[in-house]
């Protein structure tokens, strides 16, 4: 068999499948999320552990190759809180914030969601988790629970306040005799081998007595048998009955941490941090810092005779003693909330922000892109012109020369040139300020036209839209209607280059023509969009998002449903366009469009499909709108969150980002950009591997191509239709029956029989 694989596999190199490999498959997800806010660091028996707010990534030490752990491929949630490791195995339990729990042993993640769905008042937040033996100890906001790791069962609940009450534990620990758990009424300790610990008076308090000062208590630890106690920046240690002042420098302690008998603090003081390493006696025995590395160090361990280093800013790095390292995931440097635009496989996103009233935030996080599965991004931080350019939330793309505008809520307009050079527009053009907050240069939408004209939002501006004209010159324009703070935003152009524009606070949608001439005033039309017969028929006034189809029709998203204005040529010239309120049938039942459903955004696929994203997930619905194709949420897939802020289609791939409350996921669909011709032609995968299950895509055709897939013979297996560019195969043939191994000829020819063309496919079976 495997010389035979070798040789098909051989005969495969003979044709353009090289790019295949980097892609990814149709029908599966990929998260694209902040690996560089790691919080928590742990080991196992082989590898390290790094814990963000959002997903885990482990590290090999001997090669340092990195793997992802997220909703996407397999975790339950995005919100992780604590993690632990089985201190004699592979085992790692996750807590997530909203009570919810995995545990993961050699890359089988089991959940257990009982705690989660208990019908218990109070916080069930999962603040630290502690492993002995078979159980994990976990410290929650109402007391202690108990996961039997052998069941994968919640074992017990310990309300352990005073006079029974719940009551928010911070951490557990034990030194082999009892446990103790560090909570807001301080320390309580119990027999280990109490059977019955659900009774808080078997808990005893020992804050107050024998050193030990009464009240919270950050953390706990053991070494050689001896707890460690934080408690508002100083180290206490037990010895017998009573508690001594271990250690305190002055610094702000935010872990304490026993590796190897080793105690770490991370310490941190303004804007520097530090590692320091002591004996179990409390002697110094090294301190670790690094400008970069431990500017906010959240957690250390030692491991290999290395010290691995968890920092909310940088990320997770080692050290030798000698030299750093940093190991962390390729990402994004945020959560994006502002717009993305895709060009040539290049995504750009926006990650700043404005409150609901909208209101800046002062989101320093700037603009990101990814390009060949690699993340980069322009702030202040790697670009310190970008510093005065808080909440970037909109972005164009120049089509001549690929250079990015990005619009920031606050500091006005940047161009970024594809050698990274930036030039700021704010006095140098006839942008404005908002006419209630002097200082505030509020860019809130960009588009190219046609013509390469830049078409700019500038909310509170007294002239709010502006245009930067392909010669550079400006001109600014006066909206005819009466705006809540002159607001605008996102600025849509359609076919006929009217500019379609979103007014923010209840305000509607205005269509803006600008006539024969940009510069002449005189021939520019208005016409205002607003809910009601007769006043443009929007569904509601709150318009949340805009795009247009494939047909030229307007897809306007309000906070309660979606309307379509199918007239677009005819706005000035047919007092009767107005928005039209879509019935599409979902669950056996048929509505008017996503009615009260906050539609935030809408993107257009290659076969003029619609993803819209709500506040409860995603649909992607039929060109016409007719029936629903997909419904996607955080409970049936592996979308992030269902606060879905924007969606932005990659038209080349068909791979579908969403922007979520929790972070960017991707899923790769089956429509791509429609061809006018066929080059170029792409299977994907080819070969098809054994065992694969997964979809075959054959990309670059033209538009509702029909694809044959024959034998060498010429004996039919499939059939099937393109959708834009791209059409799926199951790998199997017209019965259902998976084909066995062998050299397969595809046939593509327009609708017309016109323009054949042939590839081949490599299909081997086990």
């Amino acid at each position: 068999m495997l010389q035979r694989f070798l040789a098909l596999y051989s005969l495969a190199l003979a044709f353009p499948f090289a790019l295949q490999a980097q892609l990814q498959p149709i029908g599966q997800w990929r998260d694209h999320l902040p690996y560089q806010q790691v919080t928590g660091v742990t080991h196992t028996a082989d590898e390290i552990w790094a814990v963000t707010p959002y997903s885990l990534f482990s590290v090999d030490p001997a090669d340092n190759s990195i793997e992802r752990w997220s909703k996407t491929n397999g975790l339950a949630e995005t919100g992780i809180n604590a993690i632990a490791a089985d201190p004699t195995g592979n085992r790692i339990v996750i807590g997530y914030n909203n009570s919810n729990i995995d545990v993961l042993v050699e890359d089988k993640i089991t959940n257990i969601n009982a705690f989660k769905n208990a019908n218990i008042a109070g916080d069930k937040n999962i603040n630290a988790i502690f492993i002995n033996q078979q159980l994990a100890f976990m410290a929650t906001g109402i007391g202690i629970v108990v996961l039997n790791l052998v069941k994968y069962e919640i074992k017990d609940t310990y309300i352990i306040g005073t006079g029974g009450t719940k009551i928010n534990v911070n951490a557990i620990t034990s030194d082999g005799a009892w446990l103790y758990a560090a909570t807001e009424e301080g320390i309580k300790k119990a027999p280990l081998n109490n059977t019955n610990l659900a009774d808080f008076r078997n808990w005893q308090l020992i804050s107050g007595t024998n050193g030990l000062p009464a009240g919270n208590v950050q953390s706990l630890a053991s070494v050689q048998n001896k707890i460690l106690a934080l408690r508002n920046d100083s180290l206490w240690l037990q010895s017998g009955n009573s508690w001594n002042l271990f250690y305190r420098d002055g610094n702000s302690i935010k872990n304490c941490t026993v590796s190897n008998n080793t105690i770490l603090l991370s310490e941190s003081n303004n804007n520097t941090g530090r590692i320091v390493a002591l004996t179990a006696t409390g002697s110094i025995d090294k301190i670790i810092q690094d400008a970069q590395l431990t500017r906010a160090p959240k957690q250390a361990v030692q491991f290999q005779n290395e010290y691995w280093i968890a920092d909310t800013l940088a990320g997770l790095s080692n050290y030798s003693g000698t030299v750093f390292n940093r190991l962390t995931p390729n990402a994004p440097l945020s959560t994006i909330t502002g717009s993305m635009q895709i060009m040539h496989n290049t995504l750009w996103a926006a990650a700043g922000s404005v409150n609901t009233n909208w209101e800046p935030l002062n989101n320093r996080s700037g603009l990101f892109s990814l390009t060949d599965n690699t993340w980069s991004y322009y702030n202040g931080v790697r670009f310190p012109i970008l510093d005065s350019l808080p909440d970037m939330v909109s972005v164009a793309i120049d089509p001549t020369n690929e250079s990015v505008w990005a619009g920031s809520f606050g500091g006005a307009l940047a161009n970024i040139k594809k050698d990274n050079s930036i030039t700021i527009f704010k006095q140098n053009s006839t942008i404005q300020p908002a006419y209630f907050s002097p200082n505030s240069y509020r860019v809130s939408g960009l588009a190219f036209d046609a013509d390469n004209n830049l078409w700019v939002a500038n909310y509170g501006a007294p002239d709010p839209i502006h245009v930067k004209k392909a010669d550079g010159n400006w001109r600014s324009f006066i909206i005819p209607f009466a705006l809540t703070e002159q607001g605008v935003s996102q600025i849509v152009i359609d076919d006929n280059n009217q500019k379609w524009i979103i007014l923010p606070k209840n305000n509607g949608l205005a269509c803006f023509n600008s006539g024969q001439s940009i510069d002449n005033p005189g021939d520019d039309q208005w016409k205002l969009y607003r809910s009601g017969k007769g006043n443009g028929n929007l569904p509601d006034n709150l318009v949340r998002c805009i795009t247009k189809d494939k047909n030229n029709f307007i897809w306007v998203g309000t906070a309660k449903g979606i309307g379509v204005i199918q007239c677009a040529t005819q706005v000035f010239t047919n007092q009767g366009c107005e928005a039209v309120l879509p019935i599409v049938q979902q669950d056996n039942f048929a509505g008017y469009l996503f009615s009260n459903e906050d539609v935030q955004t809408i993107a257009i696929d290659g076969a003029d499909r619609k993803w819209v994203g709500t506040k409860n997930g995603v649909w992607l619905i039929s060109p016409d709108a007719e029936k629903t194709i997909y419904r996607f949420t955080e409970s049936n897939s592996a979308l992030l969150n269902n606060d879905v802020k924007q969606i932005a289609i990659d038209g080349k791939t068909g791979e579908v980002f969403f922007a979520t409350a929790k972070g960017i996921c991707s899923f790769r669909s089956t429509a791509t950009e429609t061809k006018e011709t066929q080059s170029d032609v792409l299977v994907f995968p080819n070969p098809v591997p054994p065992g694969y299950n997964g979809s075959i895509a054959i990309r670059g055709v033209a538009n509702n191509a029909i694809v044959k897939i024959t034998e060498l013979n010429g004996r039919l297996v499939y059939q099937t239709k393109a959708l834009g560019s791209q059409a799926i195969w199951n790998g199997k043939n017209y019965k259902g029956q998976t084909i066995s191994t062998g050299i397969y000829l595809v046939f593509i020819s327009d609708e017309n029989h016109q323009e054949k063309q042939v590839t081949k496919i490599v299909f081997i079976q086990k």
